[in-house]
């Protein structure tokens, strides 16, 4: 892709290293903010640096978050003795959009991919445990996505944590395999969540 500016061109090779964005989606995007008031631009800039700067991740949870707790974390009506094991913020979004769960999260961060390189120790596993001990769960959701990876991740995490007195569930199936949980629509969403089962039936199931 030839550019008549190399200002041009810098800003399309920055916007396109974002993922799911080629060249020619970066290239629409850039001559969209030309077009916009020089205002929109700075604010633009102003969000982008003040998002990177101040944005940290709940010592609770492992959400992104403006403070060190989140706002579900130490919002005081949701149900401390559940908790919902997401990959990322995608999925708590996702989840929080179905309006019925009221539980709290644990964001792992990814899931074991051996061929990628993560494993356990590359994911936020190891405070799974402490948790449980401290704020006395009684249930413990997967709510991973239908990959192999996934179960993977399910099965590992089962492992570490089936000495407790607790109940183990997972979404029911109505998610499509090999899909991601940020995709479910909410309905089906929905319904896995109200529908969840034990885990360990699905061990038996495999």
């Amino acid at each position: 892709m030839d550019f008549s500016s190399k200002l041009l061109e810098n800003l399309v090779y920055n916007i396109s290293q974002l993922t799911g964005i080629g060249k020619r989606s970066a290239l629409r995007i850039a001559l969209e903010i030309l077009k916009k008031p020089t205002e929109y631009s700075k604010d633009l800039s102003d969000s982008i640096r003040e998002f990177r700067d101040k944005i940290v991740y709940c010592n609770k949870c492992h959400n992104i978050s403006d403070k060190e707790i989140c706002e579900i974390c130490t919002n005081p009506s949701r149900n401390s003795s559940i908790l919902c094991i997401v990959e990322d913020i995608r999925d708590v979004m996702a989840i929080e959009n179905t309006n019925l769960y009221n539980g709290l999260y644990h964001v792992l961060g990814g899931v074991i991919s051996p061929i990628d390189g993560i494993g356990p120790e590359d994911l936020n596993i190891d405070t799974i445990r402490n948790k449980i001990q401290e704020q006395s769960i009684k249930e413990v959701i997967f709510a991973l996505s239908a990959t192999i990876e996934a179960d993977t991740t399910n099965f590992y995490i089962f492992k570490i944590i089936q000495e407790f007195d607790l109940d183990i569930s997972v979404l029911a199936r109505g998610i499509p395999v090999g899909d991601q949980l940020e995709y479910t629509d909410e309905v089906t969403l929905a319904r896995s969540i109200q529908n969840r089962r034990p885990y360990e039936s699905d061990l038996k199931n495999d």
